[in-house]
Parts: C-alpha cells; sequence; structure tokens
C-alpha cells in the first residue's frame, strides 16, 4: 500500500503544482507523467528513474511537434510511436527510456483533445509531473537501501545455512539425496550475490545523497567490506556439498567429526547473517568457524581417503571465509586464528 499511497500523493501533487505554476485549470499530463514515473521506478532508482522521466517528456515532446499537422488517431499513433522511439534510440537512450517515450507518443495520439493546446504546456507539464515523482521517490520518501540490501543478503544466507546443513544430515545419514538437495542450493547462491550486488549498486546513490537515508551508510558498508568473503564462502560450500555427493554416491561413510565440523559451519552461518544488527554475534562466529576447522583437521592425518581429504579442505576454506566474513563486519584485521588456518 505504500508505493501505492506515494503514487496518489505524487499525482495530486503534480496537479496542484502544475496549475499554480502553469495557470492551466486541466494539467491532465503532469498527473499521468507523476504516475507512469513513479508506478515504474518504485524499487528502481538512480539513473533508470532519471531515464523513465527523460522517456515521459521525450514521447510528449515528439508528439507534440507533429500532431498539429497530421492529427490524432491509431495510423498517427503509428507515426508518433517510430518518430519517439528513433529519436531515443538516437539520443542513446537505453531500452527502458525508448520504451516509454513510445508509450507517451501513444497518449497523446489517441487521447481525445490532445490535438488542442499548445504543445510547450504539455511538455512543461510532464516535466512537472516526472520531478514531482522524483522528488517523492528519491528526496522525501526514499527506501532504505539497509533494508532492501539486507534482505538480499538474507536470502543468500538462508540458503548458504540451510545448504551446509544439508550437507551435515547427508553425511550423518550416508543419503545422497540429501546432498543433491544441498548441491541445488548452491547453484542459487550465484543469483543471490548477483542480486545483492545489484542491490548495492541502485541503492549507493540513495544513501549517499537521500538525506532521510545517510544512517544506513554505515550498515552498507559493513555489508560492502565483507561480500569478498562471503563470496567465497557460498563458492568453496558449492565444491563442499559437490564432494560431499560424489563422496556418499562412492558409498563412504563420514566420520562423525566430520559431520559435527559441518553442522558447526551451518551454526556460524546463522550467527554472522545476525552479526551485522549485533556485532556481540561476531565471536560466535569465530567460535564456531574454529571448531569446525579445528574438528576437521583432526581427520587430516588419517585421511588416507582422497575423497575424505577433499571434505576436511574444504571444512577448513569455508571456516576461514566466515573468520574473514565476521572480521570485516566488525572492522577489524585478520586475527591469528584465521592465519594459523591457513598454514
Amino acid at each position: 500500500m505504500w508505493p501505492i499511497l506515494q503514487t496518489a500523493a505524487a499525482a495530486v501533487a503534480a496537479w496542484y503544482l502544475a496549475q499554480a505554476l502553469l495557470g492551466r485549470d486541466q494539467p491532465l499530463f503532469a498527473p499521468i507523467a507523476a504516475v507512469i514515473a513513479l508506478g515504474a521506478t518504485v524499487g528502481q532508482r538512480g539513473q533508470r528513474a532519471f531515464e523513465l522521466v527523460g522517456g515521459v517528456c521525450l514521447g510528449i515532446a515528439v508528439a507534440d511537434l507533429i500532431v498539429a499537422a497530421i492529427g490524432t488517431g491509431p495510423w498517427q499513433a503509428g507515426v508518433m510511436i517510430v518518430l519517439a522511439m528513433g529519436s531515443a534510440v538516437a539520443l542513446g537512450g537505453r531500452e527502458l527510456l525508448v520504451a516509454e517515450a513510445a508509450v507517451s507518443a501513444i497518449l497523446i495520439a489517441t487521447l481525445p483533445g490532445a490535438g488542442t493546446g499548445f504543445p510547450p504546456d504539455r511538455f512543461l507539464e510532464a516535466i512537472i509531473g516526472g520531478g514531482t515523482a522524483l522528488a517523492v521517490s528519491v528526496l522525501l520518501f526514499p527506501p532504505d537501501p539497509a533494508l532492501l540490501v539486507g534482505r538480499a543478503l538474507n536470502r543468500l544466507f538462508a540458503d548458504l545455512g540451510r545448504g551446509l546443513g544439508d550437507v551435515a544430515d547427508a553425511l550423518e545419514q550416508g543419503d545422497p539425496e540429501v546432498a543433491e538437495r544441498a548441491q541445488e542450493r548452491g547453484q542459487a547462491l550465484d543469483l543471490h550475490m548477483i542480486a545483492i550486488r545489484q542491490e548495492q549498486l541502485e541503492l549507493r546513490e540513495t544513501a549517499r545523497f537521500a538525506p532521510p537515508r545517510r544512517r544506513a551508510r554505515g550498515q552498507l558498508a559493513r555489508i560492502e567490506r565483507s561480500m569478498g568473503a562471503i563470496d567465497y564462502a557460498a563458492r568453496d560450500t558449492v565444491v563442499l556439498s559437490r564432494n560431499a555427493l560424489r563422496f556418499l554416491r562412492a558409498g563412504a561413510i563420514a566420520p562423525p567429526q566430520l559431520c559435527a565440523a559441518v553442522r558447526a559451519l551451518a551454526d556460524a552461518v546463522w550467527e554472522l547473517a545476525a552479526s551485522y544488527d549485533d556485532e556481540r554475534r561476531v565471536e560466535p562466529v569465530r567460535r564456531l568457524a574454529l571448531e569446525a576447522a579445528t574438528t576437521a583437521s583432526t581427520l587430516a592425518e588419517d585421511a588416507r581417503d582422497l575423497r575424505l581429504a577433499e571434505l576436511v579442505v574444504q571444512v577448513r576454506s569455508v571456516a576461514v571465509d566466515l573468520i574473514r566474513a565476521a572480521d570485516s563486519v566488525a572492522g577489524t584485521e585478520e586475527t591469528p586464528r584465521t592465519d594459523e588456518l591457513l598454514t
């Protein structure tokens, strides 16, 4: 409901603002431009929002220039679409700007009474409506960057923690099917990483320029610092699940220490997810990851089976990644314990 109410408020504000600035009794195109721009830019800030407003203004401007000569109607709409989209492409516009220019041209070509009046007025109305939409969406009621990026990050942690839990279950039960489920979760981790990066890129400007959201910069900085280590943890978890599946398909039986180590890694992931809001949870991440690495290392000397040795190495790798991520969240340098694990 909140985006819907924002759109309605922007349309009303654009109507009265156009009336006050242009002196028109029926400034129809101002609220239309506000609704189109704001309705399509909810959750799509920055450059895409400006592109959308630019497309609205461009389509109305191009259509206004020729509507007096050819009139309005279906075939006129086709001509205006060609000219509006061609102008947008010539100006180097991307897909969003080009499409929105065509939509606005159709509006001029088919709306009753659109051929009357002075073209500059409608163009100015579009600018007022688009500007109102940007003011509402970017300055007055911007999205919460920490919330949106945090949600994307939590989706990653959910699949990462559950994936490690599935690996632990598969090793305990000797069930390859559970390991296959863990591998499927791992395949989604790359998509989660892409989503997080996109959210960070789109919302960085909001955190920098929108006064109500500047306090989110600290949280975004913590997430940014830790993303490298989390990316490595996700990749190493994918390798761990694949090696576990191969290990179980060969009919091997996992030692209890290995199952406990992987379970500790899963618990460390849940603690890491909570540490962004409570830095006191950083220490449990380190403790659990170190416990996992230490427990797995007890098997290293006896791991004559190459497949078991690969699992031990991957457990240690994920543990190092999680400790580094925890250190990044806390803003500390790598701890001596991390260096010990690397050696």
